[in-house]
Protein backbone atom coordinates (compact mmCIF):
# COMPACT_ATOMS: atom_id res chain seq x y z
CA UNK A 1 0.00 0.00 0.00
CA UNK A 2 1.43 3.00 -0.49
CA UNK A 3 2.32 5.94 1.13
CA UNK A 4 1.28 9.08 1.72
CA UNK A 5 3.00 10.80 -0.99
CA UNK A 6 1.84 7.94 -3.40
CA UNK A 7 -0.90 7.95 -6.12
CA UNK A 8 -4.64 6.31 -5.09
CA UNK A 9 -3.32 3.30 -7.06
CA UNK A 10 0.34 2.98 -6.64
CA UNK A 11 3.63 4.58 -8.00
CA UNK A 12 3.47 4.73 -12.11
CA UNK A 13 5.84 2.63 -14.15
CA UNK A 14 9.18 4.32 -15.11
CA UNK A 15 8.89 6.93 -12.18
CA UNK A 16 11.31 6.44 -9.12
CA UNK A 17 10.38 5.61 -6.15
CA UNK A 18 10.54 6.73 -2.56
CA UNK A 19 12.36 10.25 -2.06
CA UNK A 20 14.39 9.88 -5.01
CA UNK A 21 12.70 12.51 -6.88
CA UNK A 22 12.44 15.46 -5.22
CA UNK A 23 9.62 16.79 -7.66
CA UNK A 24 7.91 13.27 -7.37
CA UNK A 25 5.49 14.69 -4.76
CA UNK A 26 4.20 17.32 -7.48
CA UNK A 27 3.37 14.67 -10.10
CA UNK A 28 -0.18 13.67 -11.40
CA UNK A 29 -1.01 10.95 -13.19
CA UNK A 30 -4.74 10.20 -14.75
CA UNK A 31 -5.44 8.40 -12.02
CA UNK A 32 -5.15 10.70 -9.85
CA UNK A 33 -6.96 13.52 -12.10
CA UNK A 34 -9.77 10.93 -12.33
CA UNK A 35 -9.92 10.73 -8.57
CA UNK A 36 -10.02 14.28 -8.33
CA UNK A 37 -14.22 15.67 -7.80
CA UNK A 38 -15.28 18.71 -9.69
CA UNK A 39 -18.22 20.16 -8.49
CA UNK A 40 -19.71 23.26 -10.04
CA UNK A 41 -22.20 25.39 -8.15
CA UNK A 42 -25.68 25.83 -8.42
CA UNK A 43 -26.95 29.06 -9.85
CA UNK A 44 -28.86 29.61 -6.43
CA UNK A 45 -25.79 29.17 -4.62
CA UNK A 46 -23.68 30.97 -6.69
CA UNK A 47 -26.23 33.94 -5.67
CA UNK A 48 -26.54 33.03 -2.28
CA UNK A 49 -23.39 31.30 -1.10
CA UNK A 50 -20.92 33.48 -3.29
CA UNK A 51 -19.72 37.07 -3.84
CA UNK A 52 -21.70 38.75 -6.91
CA UNK A 53 -19.51 38.82 -10.55
CA UNK A 54 -19.85 42.45 -10.21
CA UNK A 55 -18.26 44.50 -7.40
CA UNK A 56 -20.02 47.54 -6.24
CA UNK A 57 -18.41 50.94 -5.69
CA UNK A 58 -17.91 51.82 -2.39
CA UNK A 59 -20.60 54.65 -1.88
CA UNK A 60 -19.90 58.26 -1.93
CA UNK A 61 -19.35 60.08 0.93
CA UNK A 62 -21.90 62.99 1.62
CA UNK A 63 -20.15 66.50 1.54
CA UNK A 64 -17.31 65.27 -0.41
CA UNK A 65 -16.86 65.76 -4.39
CA UNK A 66 -15.85 62.80 -6.51
CA UNK A 67 -12.86 62.29 -8.18
CA UNK A 68 -13.81 63.01 -11.69
CA UNK A 69 -16.33 66.22 -10.55
CA UNK A 70 -12.85 67.23 -9.16
CA UNK A 71 -11.16 66.67 -12.24
CA UNK A 72 -13.31 68.68 -13.99
CA UNK A 73 -13.24 71.52 -11.88
CA UNK A 74 -9.58 71.33 -12.53
CA UNK A 75 -10.26 71.61 -15.79
CA UNK A 76 -12.67 74.23 -16.10
CA UNK A 77 -10.09 76.31 -13.85
CA UNK A 78 -7.07 76.04 -15.86
CA UNK A 79 -9.58 76.85 -19.17
CA UNK A 80 -10.63 80.17 -17.85
CA UNK A 81 -7.19 81.08 -16.29
CA UNK A 82 -6.00 80.53 -20.14
CA UNK A 83 -9.03 82.82 -20.99
CA UNK A 84 -7.64 85.24 -18.87
CA UNK A 85 -4.11 84.78 -19.84
CA UNK A 86 -4.90 85.31 -23.57
CA UNK A 87 -6.92 88.23 -23.03
CA UNK A 88 -4.35 90.19 -21.61
CA UNK A 89 -2.05 89.30 -23.79
CA UNK A 90 -3.78 89.45 -26.87
CA UNK A 91 -1.98 90.37 -30.24
CA UNK A 92 -5.43 93.05 -30.75
CA UNK A 93 -4.61 95.15 -28.02
CA UNK A 94 -2.97 98.18 -27.80
CA UNK A 95 0.43 97.41 -26.38
CA UNK A 96 0.86 99.66 -22.72
CA UNK A 97 3.96 101.60 -24.10
CA UNK A 98 2.24 102.73 -27.17
CA UNK A 99 2.50 106.13 -28.07
CA UNK A 100 -1.42 107.75 -28.46
CA UNK A 101 -2.14 108.49 -31.85
CA UNK A 102 -1.22 112.25 -33.65
CA UNK A 103 -3.78 114.43 -34.10
CA UNK A 104 -4.50 115.60 -38.23
CA UNK A 105 -3.21 119.28 -38.47
CA UNK A 106 -5.46 119.73 -41.75
CA UNK A 107 -5.42 123.50 -44.10
CA UNK A 108 -7.66 123.99 -46.52
CA UNK A 109 -6.60 126.67 -49.22
CA UNK A 110 -9.75 127.63 -51.73
CA UNK A 111 -8.73 129.07 -55.12
CA UNK A 112 -10.54 132.09 -56.50
CA UNK A 113 -10.45 132.29 -60.22
CA UNK A 114 -9.83 135.35 -62.08
CA UNK A 115 -12.60 135.52 -64.51
CA UNK A 116 -15.23 133.41 -65.41
CA UNK A 117 -15.51 129.60 -64.34
CA UNK A 118 -15.47 127.67 -68.33
CA UNK A 119 -17.86 125.51 -69.29
CA UNK A 120 -19.44 123.49 -71.68
CA UNK A 121 -22.00 120.53 -72.35
CA UNK A 122 -19.76 117.84 -73.92
CA UNK A 123 -17.58 116.73 -70.68
CA UNK A 124 -15.18 115.13 -72.84
CA UNK A 125 -13.86 118.17 -74.47
CA UNK A 126 -13.51 119.67 -71.48
CA UNK A 127 -11.05 116.88 -70.19
CA UNK A 128 -9.23 116.91 -73.39
CA UNK A 129 -8.69 120.84 -73.46
CA UNK A 130 -7.67 120.94 -69.94
CA UNK A 131 -4.32 120.34 -68.23
CA UNK A 132 -6.05 116.88 -66.70
CA UNK A 133 -5.90 115.33 -70.60
CA UNK A 134 -3.26 113.04 -69.57
CA UNK A 135 -4.43 111.92 -66.32
CA UNK A 136 -5.70 108.52 -65.72
CA UNK A 137 -9.23 107.23 -64.96
CA UNK A 138 -10.30 106.61 -60.91
CA UNK A 139 -7.82 104.50 -59.09
CA UNK A 140 -5.55 103.71 -62.13
CA UNK A 141 -4.47 107.19 -61.59
CA UNK A 142 -2.90 105.98 -57.94
CA UNK A 143 -0.58 103.79 -58.82
CA UNK A 144 1.92 102.17 -55.95
CA UNK A 145 5.71 102.98 -56.66
CA UNK A 146 8.16 100.64 -56.30
CA UNK A 147 9.34 99.27 -52.67
CA UNK A 148 11.57 97.56 -51.00
CA UNK A 149 12.54 97.07 -47.29
CA UNK A 150 13.73 99.22 -45.07
CA UNK A 151 16.14 98.54 -41.92
CA UNK A 152 13.03 97.81 -39.54
CA UNK A 153 10.35 97.24 -42.00
CA UNK A 154 10.13 94.35 -44.73
CA UNK A 155 9.25 95.02 -48.41
CA UNK A 156 6.13 93.25 -47.56
CA UNK A 157 5.06 95.48 -45.04
CA UNK A 158 5.96 98.92 -46.91
CA UNK A 159 3.57 97.56 -49.49
CA UNK A 160 0.77 97.22 -47.25
CA UNK A 161 1.79 100.74 -46.03
CA UNK A 162 1.46 101.64 -49.61
CA UNK A 163 -1.78 99.79 -50.50
CA UNK A 164 -3.57 101.33 -47.26
CA UNK A 165 -2.75 104.83 -48.10
CA UNK A 166 -3.93 104.13 -51.53
CA UNK A 167 -7.23 102.83 -50.29
CA UNK A 168 -7.60 105.48 -48.15
CA UNK A 169 -7.07 108.15 -51.35
CA UNK A 170 -9.37 106.19 -52.97
CA UNK A 171 -12.53 106.39 -50.94
CA UNK A 172 -11.58 109.76 -49.67
CA UNK A 173 -11.79 111.35 -53.16
CA UNK A 174 -13.17 108.82 -55.38
CA UNK A 175 -16.40 107.31 -53.39
CA UNK A 176 -19.35 108.63 -55.42
CA UNK A 177 -21.24 107.86 -51.80
CA UNK A 178 -18.43 109.89 -49.97
CA UNK A 179 -18.08 112.87 -52.25
CA UNK A 180 -21.86 114.12 -52.88
CA UNK A 181 -23.72 112.28 -50.02
CA UNK A 182 -22.95 111.51 -46.20
CA UNK A 183 -20.87 108.43 -46.01
CA UNK A 184 -18.04 108.60 -43.85
CA UNK A 185 -17.78 105.13 -42.94
CA UNK A 186 -15.59 103.76 -45.50
CA UNK A 187 -13.23 106.35 -44.92
CA UNK A 188 -13.55 106.06 -40.57
CA UNK A 189 -12.59 102.23 -41.03
CA UNK A 190 -9.43 102.98 -42.28
CA UNK A 191 -8.15 105.06 -39.86
CA UNK A 192 -6.11 104.49 -36.42
CA UNK A 193 -8.72 103.90 -33.70
CA UNK A 194 -6.91 106.27 -31.89
CA UNK A 195 -8.07 109.09 -34.13
CA UNK A 196 -11.71 107.99 -34.19
CA UNK A 197 -12.83 110.70 -31.67
CA UNK A 198 -11.24 113.52 -33.50
CA UNK A 199 -12.70 112.22 -36.89
CA UNK A 200 -16.37 112.30 -35.30
CA UNK A 201 -15.99 115.30 -34.05
CA UNK A 202 -14.95 117.08 -37.12
CA UNK A 203 -18.59 116.01 -38.92
CA UNK A 204 -20.63 116.07 -35.45
CA UNK A 205 -19.06 119.65 -34.55
CA UNK A 206 -16.90 121.07 -37.88
CA UNK A 207 -14.67 124.17 -37.06
CA UNK A 208 -12.00 126.22 -38.84
CA UNK A 209 -9.22 125.29 -36.38
CA UNK A 210 -7.04 123.09 -38.17
CA UNK A 211 -8.35 120.20 -36.60
CA UNK A 212 -12.05 119.99 -36.74
CA UNK A 213 -12.71 120.43 -40.58
CA UNK A 214 -14.49 117.66 -42.60
CA UNK A 215 -12.42 118.67 -45.77
CA UNK A 216 -9.46 117.66 -44.43
CA UNK A 217 -10.35 114.27 -43.80
CA UNK A 218 -11.75 113.59 -47.54
CA UNK A 219 -13.29 115.39 -50.20
CA UNK A 220 -17.04 115.98 -50.46
CA UNK A 221 -19.26 118.48 -52.07
CA UNK A 222 -22.44 120.16 -51.08
CA UNK A 223 -25.56 118.22 -53.23
CA UNK A 224 -27.70 120.92 -53.27
CA UNK A 225 -25.94 122.60 -55.33
CA UNK A 226 -23.45 120.55 -57.22
CA UNK A 227 -23.89 117.21 -58.88
CA UNK A 228 -20.88 115.14 -60.68
CA UNK A 229 -20.95 115.19 -64.38
CA UNK A 230 -18.82 112.35 -65.13
CA UNK A 231 -18.09 109.14 -62.91
CA UNK A 232 -14.85 109.22 -64.18
CA UNK A 233 -12.46 111.20 -62.16
CA UNK A 234 -9.08 111.98 -63.60
CA UNK A 235 -6.24 111.57 -61.07
CA UNK A 236 -2.34 112.03 -61.37
CA UNK A 237 0.07 111.44 -57.95
CA UNK A 238 2.99 110.51 -56.84
CA UNK A 239 3.32 108.28 -53.74
CA UNK A 240 6.44 107.60 -51.29
CA UNK A 241 7.59 105.62 -48.04
CA UNK A 242 10.06 105.68 -45.75
CA UNK A 243 11.00 104.58 -42.19
CA UNK A 244 10.88 107.53 -39.88
CA UNK A 245 12.15 105.36 -37.05
CA UNK A 246 12.34 101.61 -35.79
CA UNK A 247 8.83 101.66 -35.40
CA UNK A 248 7.27 104.07 -37.74
CA UNK A 249 6.85 103.78 -41.63
CA UNK A 250 5.73 107.03 -43.28
CA UNK A 251 3.71 107.74 -46.68
CA UNK A 252 3.44 110.85 -48.20
CA UNK A 253 0.82 111.31 -51.10
CA UNK A 254 0.78 114.07 -53.39
CA UNK A 255 -2.13 113.19 -56.02
CA UNK A 256 -4.40 115.94 -58.25
CA UNK A 257 -8.35 114.67 -58.79
CA UNK A 258 -9.98 116.66 -61.61
CA UNK A 259 -13.96 116.55 -61.17
CA UNK A 260 -16.44 117.87 -64.06
CA UNK A 261 -19.25 118.96 -61.95
CA UNK A 262 -22.49 120.97 -63.03
CA UNK A 263 -25.72 122.36 -61.07
CA UNK A 264 -27.67 119.92 -58.78
CA UNK A 265 -30.53 118.48 -60.68
CA UNK A 266 -29.70 120.80 -64.39
CA UNK A 267 -29.71 117.62 -66.22
CA UNK A 268 -27.25 116.43 -69.07
CA UNK A 269 -27.85 119.69 -71.10
CA UNK A 270 -26.25 121.75 -68.56
CA UNK A 271 -23.13 123.04 -68.71
CA UNK A 272 -20.07 121.21 -66.77
CA UNK A 273 -17.11 122.48 -65.21
CA UNK A 274 -13.80 121.29 -64.23
CA UNK A 275 -13.16 121.19 -60.34
CA UNK A 276 -9.68 120.84 -59.28
CA UNK A 277 -8.27 119.15 -55.87
CA UNK A 278 -4.46 119.09 -55.13
CA UNK A 279 -4.09 116.64 -51.62
CA UNK A 280 -1.26 116.28 -50.18
CA UNK A 281 -1.33 113.63 -47.46
CA UNK A 282 0.85 112.45 -44.94
CA UNK A 283 0.20 108.88 -43.34
CA UNK A 284 1.86 107.03 -40.60
CA UNK A 285 2.47 103.84 -39.18
CA UNK A 286 3.18 101.48 -36.76
CA UNK A 287 3.32 97.83 -36.25
CA UNK A 288 -0.83 97.55 -34.96
CA UNK A 289 -2.04 99.88 -37.74
CA UNK A 290 0.00 97.75 -40.65
CA UNK A 291 -1.37 93.98 -39.40
CA UNK A 292 -4.68 95.98 -38.82
CA UNK A 293 -5.01 97.64 -42.46
CA UNK A 294 -5.21 101.41 -40.64
CA UNK A 295 -3.17 104.39 -41.12
CA UNK A 296 -2.28 107.47 -39.12
CA UNK A 297 -3.72 110.23 -41.42
CA UNK A 298 -1.08 113.14 -39.10
CA UNK A 299 -0.91 116.77 -42.12
CA UNK A 300 -3.33 117.12 -44.95
CA UNK A 301 -2.66 119.53 -46.95
CA UNK A 302 -5.82 120.60 -49.51
CA UNK A 303 -5.83 123.23 -52.50
CA UNK A 304 -8.94 123.81 -54.39
CA UNK A 305 -10.45 125.74 -56.65
CA UNK A 306 -12.53 127.21 -58.68
CA UNK A 307 -13.77 128.41 -55.24
CA UNK A 308 -14.68 131.72 -53.95
CA UNK A 309 -12.22 132.93 -51.08
CA UNK A 310 -15.44 134.03 -49.09
CA UNK A 311 -17.14 130.36 -49.46
CA UNK A 312 -17.14 128.09 -46.59
CA UNK A 313 -14.52 125.41 -47.17
CA UNK A 314 -14.75 123.83 -43.83
CA UNK A 315 -17.85 121.22 -43.91
CA UNK A 316 -18.14 120.74 -48.00
CA UNK A 317 -17.01 122.37 -50.80
CA UNK A 318 -18.92 124.37 -53.28
CA UNK A 319 -17.25 124.83 -56.30
CA UNK A 320 -17.86 127.83 -58.97
CA UNK A 321 -19.74 126.39 -61.26
CA UNK A 322 -20.01 127.50 -65.42
CA UNK A 323 -20.34 130.87 -66.32
CA UNK A 324 -19.78 132.17 -62.76
CA UNK A 325 -16.96 134.39 -61.12
CA UNK A 326 -15.54 135.07 -58.16
CA UNK A 327 -17.42 136.81 -55.45
CA UNK A 328 -15.77 140.20 -54.34
CA UNK A 329 -14.56 139.13 -50.56
CA UNK A 330 -11.73 138.30 -48.34
CA UNK A 331 -11.74 134.60 -46.38
CA UNK A 332 -12.38 134.79 -42.94
CA UNK A 333 -10.38 136.77 -40.75
CA UNK A 334 -7.35 135.62 -38.40
CA UNK A 335 -6.75 136.78 -34.89
CA UNK A 336 -3.06 136.85 -33.94
CA UNK A 337 -3.20 137.16 -30.89
CA UNK A 338 -4.95 133.27 -30.55
CA UNK A 339 -3.65 130.13 -31.79
CA UNK A 340 -7.07 128.62 -31.55
CA UNK A 341 -7.61 129.15 -35.33
CA UNK A 342 -4.97 129.07 -38.78
CA UNK A 343 -4.46 131.94 -40.62
CA UNK A 344 -6.75 132.36 -43.21
CA UNK A 345 -5.70 131.17 -46.93
CA UNK A 346 -6.91 131.92 -49.96
CA UNK A 347 -5.22 131.56 -53.52
CA UNK A 348 -5.64 132.84 -57.20
CA UNK A 349 -6.42 130.07 -59.37
CA UNK A 350 -4.03 130.92 -62.66
CA UNK A 351 -5.68 130.40 -66.10
CA UNK A 352 -3.33 128.11 -67.06
CA UNK A 353 -5.13 125.28 -64.64
CA UNK A 354 -8.34 126.19 -66.59
CA UNK A 355 -9.94 124.32 -69.94
CA UNK A 356 -8.94 125.97 -73.16
CA UNK A 357 -12.45 126.08 -74.58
Amino acid sequence: MGGPSDPPEGTPEGAPGGGEDEYGSVVFDESFVRAARLREYSARERITDHAPAVRRSPPLRRGGLSRQALVLVLLIAVAFGTAVYLGVRSPYRTPAGAEPAEPLRATVVPLAPRGEVPGTTDVERLYARSPAAPFNTGADGVPLPASRSTAHFSDSQVVTALLTAKDYLVRSSLDPGVLTGDETRPVRMLLDSGQHGQFDRSFDRPAADGRHAPTGWLVRFDPSRVELADPGIRVRGTMRAAEADAATLEVTTDHTFVYAVRPAGAGRDAEASLFTVRRELHFRFDHDDLRLHQAELVVAHLQAGPLSCAEDTVSRLRPLLAGRTAEQGAPPGTDPYTTDTPPALCGSLAPAAQPKL
